[in-house]
């Protein structure tokens, strides 16, 4: 299986991050999806990054599907390179291809389907988004096969879909916002199904100012937080964030969906 993997980010707001010793978004994502199927095979693209880069219609279609990563970027700005992004998607949705979307990649797919993201007036979800719970869709849907109705997840956004994209469907909501989305080629998630307790951790330490600075966390809080994330236990944390299995069963059934 041959896959896409679209990188979110612009260069500004992944340097942020780098600094701080994440892992290149591309490859984590990588190494995630072949803990389920090692034998995957995956190339990346940047279009926030190379400007001018043109992605022909026939290299799109060479693929078996597109994953589409988190960002920092807020999509109302509407700078080129949040244009880039979204013209990238409609070609991807103009030719039927099998998309899967995390956060970000959600909010792109919505903006080029005539949908709406506004920022929360909740403020930012970051940690763990608890509490998600299945609608009636959502329960009968591919995407969560063999998960639990209500569950949580790894999370760091601050937008949320306001207006459904056109010919979509909500599958999942918490008390802040709509969760996930599908049509008929795209599943997305508003959550990140990919990230674990260390990356996690990690984003929270990279963006600590800005955390401490909304009062999202005082400094005693963050990194009380933080040293929970990186020693994980049962009294503190559900299974749908412990056990890994669980925590990636939508990527585990994404796979299985356009392999079909």
């Amino acid at each position: 299986m041959n896959l896409l993997i679209v990188n979110g980010y612009n260069k500004e707001g992944w340097n942020k991050l780098q600094k701080k010793g994440l892992q290149h978004i591309c490859d984590f994502y990588r190494d995630q999806l072949l803990e389920i199927n090692p034998k995957l095979k995956t190339t990346y693209i940047h279009p926030s990054i190379d400007l001018k880069q043109i992605y022909e219609e026939e290299f799109l279609k060479s693929f078996d599907g597109i994953v589409w990563t988190g960002s920092s970027l807020n999509i109302y700005d509407n700078t080129k390179q949040i244009q880039n992004q979204i013209m990238l998607m409609k070609i991807l949705v103009k030719n039927k291809i099998k998309i899967f979307g995390s956060c970000w990649g959600m909010q792109v797919y919505t903006i080029a389907n005539n949908g709406d993201v506004k920022k929360n007036n909740k403020g930012r979800e970051i940690g763990i988004s608890y509490n998600i719970a299945l609608n009636k869709r959502g329960r009968s849907h591919n995407m969560y096969i063999n998960k639990p109705y209500l569950f949580d997840a790894f999370c760091s956004h601050l937008d949320h879909i306001t207006t459904l994209p056109k010919n979509s469907f909500s599958l999942a909501e918490n008390n802040y916002s709509i969760q996930a989305i599908s049509s008929k080629n795209f599943w997305g998630t508003q959550y990140h199904p990919e990230f674990n307790f260390k990356f996690t951790a990690q984003i929270l330490n990279a963006r600590k100012k800005i955390l401490i600075k909304e009062k999202c966390f005082t400094k005693n809080q963050i990194n009380s937080v933080i040293k929970a994330y990186n020693k994980p236990n049962e009294k503190q944390f559900s299974q749908s964030l412990l056990n890994d299995k669980i925590r990636k069963t939508e990527l585990t059934n994404w796979l299985k969906f356009i392999r079909k």
